[in-house]
């Protein structure tokens, strides 16, 4: 790539060895070329659990009176977090193609997780360039998941009902999902016939990532744990578990 110098030559996989990243350049342009528009994943984050690989494409769109020749497209994000994709131009828009299989290329990353950027040098037909280290931003996230149950079912209407779960997330590190510690969590629940979901209260996650609570039994209907994510990881809503009230 033209605006990098670097130890490895990388093409859908993470770098995150402090030799294989580029040294930081400011951003700048020659003529009158002009980035409009960016997308990344489809305009959702990119999440990893801890095997499945993940595939996913990186637009950028730009305009120029010359027209656009070609481009290059990497991603950088914490620590030593660098992914280069191959780009190809079709009009005004370039697309660069990324692949992440977590078992080669995310050992012992953990750190990586969080606000990521597109870095993107387009060339046009004239001569003319941009190049910006932060054409936009998405997050690179850890995969998460929530269970619920609620017991006993069926219960008297007025008796307590004991609502438990787990919230957990992919680590890298052992490629293994562990418990979310000291995460808030909202208790659900949906009337039998509902449409609309209704919070209770909020409840944290203890040291493994468990969840427990207690409510009294009015109704038939569904309840659930909902977790609204943070940067690293994305927001995760358990499937409803139905309570029969007597």
């Amino acid at each position: 790539m033209r605006m990098r110098t670097s130890a490895a030559v990388l093409t859908g996989a993470l770098a995150l060895s402090a030799l294989a990243v580029p040294a930081a350049q400011a951003d700048g342009r020659y003529g009158d070329t002009a980035i409009t528009k960016v997308t990344v994943n489809g305009g959702k984050n990119v999440v990893l659990g801890t095997s499945a690989v993940k595939k996913f494409t990186v637009s950028v769109t730009a305009k120029d009176n010359s027209g656009i020749k070609e481009a290059d497209i990497a991603l950088h994000g914490p620590g030593f977090g660098y992914l280069s994709g191959k780009t190809r131009c079709s009009g005004s828009t370039c697309t660069a193609s990324f692949t992440v299989d977590p078992k080669v290329d995310l050992p012992y990353s953990n750190d990586i997780a969080g606000t990521w950027y597109v870095d993107a040098w387009v060339d046009a037909k004239d001569g003319d360039y941009i190049w910006t280290e932060k054409a936009a931003s998405f997050k690179f996230q850890r995969a998460s998941t929530l269970t619920v149950n609620a017991a006993p079912e069926p219960v008297k209407k007025g008796k307590t009902i004991t609502v438990t779960g787990k919230l957990a997330r992919a680590n890298w590190d052992d490629f293994k999902y562990h418990g979310y510690t000291s995460q808030p969590v909202k208790l659900q629940f949906l009337k039998k016939g509902g449409k609309a979901w209704s919070t209770v209260k909020t409840v944290k996650t203890d040291s493994k990532g468990a969840l427990k609570t207690t409510v009294k039994a009015s109704v038939d209907g569904y309840w659930r744990y909902s977790f609204a994510g943070t940067a690293s990881t994305p927001a995760v809503n358990a499937t409803g578990d139905f309570v029969d009230v007597k």
